[in-house]
């Protein structure tokens, strides 16, 4: 039959190793089979077993090590937000996800996460987020005030208490930093864009602090599209 692509050897061990990683076998911490040793059960050439760790490694999900000592080898790790930061970020560049619709995912990601955090935030929590704030008083340039502001959500989101819903905050977060931080540099009057920000952040603190989800989630969701909205969105076809 035509027209069909034969798999290539390293996808076969790319399948065999995402498997047992989804099945549970293979956990973090977990050493994987040496190249050797995986090459032979699979019937695959080790030059097919490297490129499929490569890719993995690529990904974060694993971390291979050259030597004899206790961390030498191929380990699995939690797959860090900042490897799915990167993959979206390269989608983004090549249109795979147009920035508006990454737009509504972060207001529809970040209202479900200001709602937990106003249930769930601790004490420390909200002196953790005051302290983002206090930091974004400072005279900063665009570069430290994306900083600051990516840590401000993500400990909203840490707050919640969703691990899952923390890392994705940030991996989206992370992903369109470079066009946040474009058009911040654009900016005519970046002092008076600062102080609003710094205003926003401050009312959806307040509103955390209050135990009021729908309001922080209401607010959160007005500080994203009003600088995503009018800054990032790609007109359509007249």
């Amino acid at each position: 039959m035509t027209g069909v692509r034969a798999p290539a050897a390293y996808e076969m061990v790319l399948a065999h190793v995402e498997e047992r990683l989804t099945s549970g076998e293979w956990r973090p911490g977990d050493r994987l089979p040496p190249e050797r040793e995986l090459a032979a059960r699979l019937g695959a050439s080790r030059q097919a077993v490297r490129e499929a760790l490569r890719v993995l490694q690529a990904q974060g999900v694993i971390r291979s090590q050259v030597g004899t000592g206790s961390d030498s080898g191929t380990v699995v790790v939690p797959a860090p937000a900042r490897a799915l930061g990167r993959v979206l970020q390269l989608h983004l560049a090549v249109d795979s996800f147009p920035v508006d619709d990454v737009t509504e995912a972060r207001v529809m990601l970040e209202r479900f996460s200001a709602g937990l955090a106003a249930r769930r935030r601790s004490a420390a929590d909200l002196l953790g987020m005051a302290a983002e704030l206090d930091a974004m008083d400072a005279d900063l340039d665009p570069a430290a005030f994306s900083d600051a502001d990516i840590a401000f959500h993500v400990a909203i989101a840490a707050s919640g208490g969703n691990k899952l819903v923390s890392e994705l905050t940030r991996a989206i977060r992370e992903s369109v930093r470079g066009v946040l931080l474009g058009a911040m540099h654009e900016e005519r009057d970046w002092p008076a864009l600062r102080a609003r920000l710094r205003a926003e952040h401050r009312e959806i603190h307040a509103a955390l602090a209050a135990g009021e989800g729908v309001r922080a989630a209401d607010r959160i969701e007005a500080h994203i599209r009003a600088f995503h909205g009018r800054r990032l969105s790609r007109p359509g076809p007249a």
